[in-house]
């Protein structure tokens, strides 16, 4: 039997979770789960709503705001105010917003609604986006993502030599069968 390199055996690793994740996402299509890809033009200026008051605008999507990796890590919500006087802009972090698509079909006609998790109580609470919070998570996002790079250069070096070294222990045993 023909000892495969951990290149190679990787590969064939990487080939069936890449099946495994186009019949995923075929099954997600049937279901008309999350859409997969949004259009961020769109969401700006969505309106929103809370869970506590699905038909009641509570203010609108005034920006996305992007980790390092460039995914959304929070919305910065424009609300409080009345007749657009006295607003004030929200962060509402990833995870306490759901995005709600209608006439996804058609992209002229497309429209997101925002649903936050939380009452309008918990909005006032979220921090306010203002300068000192920006260059205040702007540093701790810095932080945040260096740390993660030297956690997974480590990870994937330990995860390298310990495949490495099964895949030598398995090839040797078949090779003594």
């Amino acid at each position: 039997m023909k000892k495969l390199s951990w290149k190679q055996t990787l590969g064939v690793a990487t080939l069936a979770a890449g099946s495994a994740m186009v019949s995923q996402a075929a099954l997600a299509q049937d279901t008309q789960d999350p859409q997969g890809l949004y259009s961020a033009d769109e969401l700006m200026d969505a309106d929103v709503f809370l869970t506590s008051k699905p038909d009641e605008d509570v203010g609108d999507v005034e920006d996305i705001l992007l980790g390092e990796d460039m995914s959304v890590q929070a919305l910065v919500i424009e609300a409080g105010g009345v007749l657009d006087m006295g607003d004030k802009d929200f962060v509402v972090q990833k995870g306490d917003f759901t995005v709600e698509t209608r006439h996804d079909d058609n992209l002229d006609d497309m429209e997101y609604r925002v649903v936050l998790d939380m009452d309008g109580s918990a909005l006032k609470q979220q921090p306010e986006y203002t300068n000192d919070w920006w260059q205040n998570a702007k540093t701790q996002a810095a932080s945040a993502w260096e740390n993660t790079k030297q956690g997974a250069s480590s990870a994937w070096k330990d995860t390298k030599s310990a495949t490495s070294d099964l895949l030598d222990d398995a090839s040797d045993a078949i090779d003594n069968n």
